[in-house]
Parts: structure tokens; C-alpha cells; sequence
């Protein structure tokens, strides 16, 4: 049986200092906003013949457009390319498929979409929402679950717990898109906060697993063993399941990250690297916790 929690001082010292520099990441870099909140076009075509480079293509339309802020990106998957710009571009938009005509006659244009900045700052403001809503909402259904329980942590603590690892797992994705936005200049976007709601739900799938298998043995134990000992043993119980589970979601993500489109390559990441971090917290974090905050209760009585 693996001592578990024998070592979650460990755990800890190395969730916090990821946590601290995802942090630091986020309120030093913040985010690159793509159109979906920040407003602008996406225009999509694709060329056919003497297909260009993305990096020559961008550089061709800020020369001829005068735009400092294009960004051109290529999907192999589906042949595509995939242009940013500024939300005033409908006013130029036969313009400028008229000039990349006839530099690319087999351009084929397959969408324009325009987002204006006022629409982006309500999705914006609706996504920050609708992630502290679903915070706020697990953490309360947690507590109402284990409602039962009360030796020797209350069901409150449960969702107070929760609450915490679920933050744990979506502040460290989202860390990791600021350093990405700062360095490769990737965006954030509706798929980014997807991304997060999918990492929650999964996490704290995970997270009740455990919990469930440590008030299964709490009943059963009846305060024979102590608490420490009763978290360890249902953190080995439920280990196997919880990896064999997750380790299938993985092996799909990465497949996808890497035969998948373009377009969804840094949601698939976030995905990947939130399911990760919430199989983490789910064995070595969030069980752990519940013994800490035990420990520190009865001392203060």
C-alpha cells in the first residue's frame, strides 16, 4: 500500500509552487484575448494552388493592408487558412479578397465573421461568470452530498475542499495560456472557458470517487483506525480506477492534439493539461486536505 499521505507535505509544497508561478504568470503576462472577447473578423479561405506560408501570408497583408494586428494561421488538417484581424475589416473585406484574388486565383473564401467589441466584453463578462457559478455550485453540491457525514470532518469541509482543488486545476491551464500568449502569442477564446468547465466537471468527478470511498470506510470503520490511515487506504483503493480512467481520456487528447485541426490545438492543450493536474489534486491534494484541516480542528479545541 503507497503512503500517501505520509508524504503530502511534498504534495503540497509542489501544488503551491506551480499554483504561485501560474499566478505570477497570469498577473505578469495576463491573456491574449482573441476575437471572441476582444472583438475583430475571422476570415477563413483556403488557396489551392502556390498555397503560400503562414508567415509569408501575414507578412503580405500587414505590408499591403497597413494592419499591425494580423495574425494568419494554417490548419493541415483541413487545408486552412485562418486570419485575424481588426473588427473594422468588413469595411475592406471585398477589397481585400479582390487583391488576394489576383495574387492567388484559386482562393476560395469559406467565412467572414465579424465580432464587435461591445458583444466580446458580454461574452467575456458571462464567461467569468459562468466559471465562478459552476465553483460555487460543485462546491454546494459537494456539501449537500456528504451531508452525513460529520466524523471527523464536517460536510461543509467537503465543499470547501472541492472548491479549492477545483481551483487548483484550472489556475494551473490557464497559467500555462498566459506564458503561451506572452511567448507564441496564442489566444484565448468560448474554447478556453469550455476548456476549464470540461477540466471542473472531470476533476471533481475524480475528487468524489475518493471522497465517496472515505465515507464508505468511515461507516464501516467506525473510528477504529485512525483518520490519516482510513484516507490513505481509500486513496489506494480507488487508485487504480482513477488513473485506468484517466489514462484513456489522455491517450484520446493526445491524439488529438497532435492529428487534430489547428484551430482546436490549444483547447485540446488546456484539456489535456487540466485532466492531468486534476488527476493530481484528486489523489494527492484534495484527500490530504481533508486529514490537514482535521488535524488543525482539534487542535484549536
Amino acid at each position: 500500500m503507497l503512503n500517501i499521505i505520509g508524504y503530502k507535505n511534498w504534495f503540497f509544497a509542489f501544488s503551491g509552487i506551480i499554483i504561485i508561478l501560474a499566478i505570477a504568470a497570469i498577473v505578469v503576462f495576463g491573456f491574449r484575448q482573441g476575437v471572441d472577447f476582444s472583438g475583430g473578423t475571422l476570415w477563413k479561405f483556403s488557396i489551392a494552388e502556390n498555397r503560400p506560408q503562414a508567415a509569408e501570408l501575414q507578412k503580405l497583408l500587414e505590408d499591403d493592408l497597413k494592419l499591425s494586428d494580423v495574425r494568419v494561421n494554417y490548419d493541415p488538417a483541413n487545408q486552412n487558412f485562418l486570419v485575424r484581424l481588426p473588427s473594422e475589416a468588413q469595411t475592406s473585406h471585398e477589397q481585400w479578397l479582390t487583391m488576394l484574388t489576383d495574387k492567388y486565383p484559386s482562393i476560395k473564401e469559406q467565412s467572414f465573421q465579424t465580432i464587435g467589441p461591445s458583444v466580446g466584453r458580454e461574452l467575456r463578462t458571462k464567461a467569468i461568470l459562468a466559471v465562478v457559478l459552476v465553483l460555487v455550485g460543485i462546491s454546494l453540491y459537494i456539501a449537500f452530498a456528504f451531508r452525513k457525514v460529520y466524523r471527523p470532518v464536517s460536510s461543509w469541509k467537503y465543499g470547501w475542499i472541492t472548491l479549492f482543488t477545483l481551483f487548483h486545476d484550472v489556475i494551473i491551464p490557464a497559467g500555462l495560456l498566459a506564458v503561451l500568449g506572452y511567448f507564441r502569442g496564442v489566444e484565448i477564446d468560448g474554447n478556453f472557458i469550455v476548456a476549464l468547465l470540461v477540466i471542473m466537471g472531470f476533476s471533481v468527478h475524480d475528487t468524489i470517487v475518493v471522497f465517496d470511498r472515505i465515507r464508505e470506510n468511515l461507516f464501516l470503520d467506525r473510528g477504529k483506525m485512525e483518520f490519516g490511515t482510513v484516507i490513505n487506504q481509500s486513496i489506494n483503493q480507488t487508485l487504480a480506477r482513477s488513473i485506468n480512467t484517466s489514462l484513456t481520456l489522455i491517450l484520446v487528447l493526445v491524439a488529438l492534439y497532435f492529428a487534430g485541426p489547428i484551430t482546436l490545438r490549444y483547447f485540446i492543450l488546456t484539456l489535456l493539461v487540466g485532466t492531468v493536474v486534476g488527476i493530481y489534486s484528486s489523489i494527492f491534494i484534495a484527500s490530504p486536505l481533508l486529514l490537514v484541516w482535521q488535524r488543525f480542528s482539534a487542535r484549536k479545541e
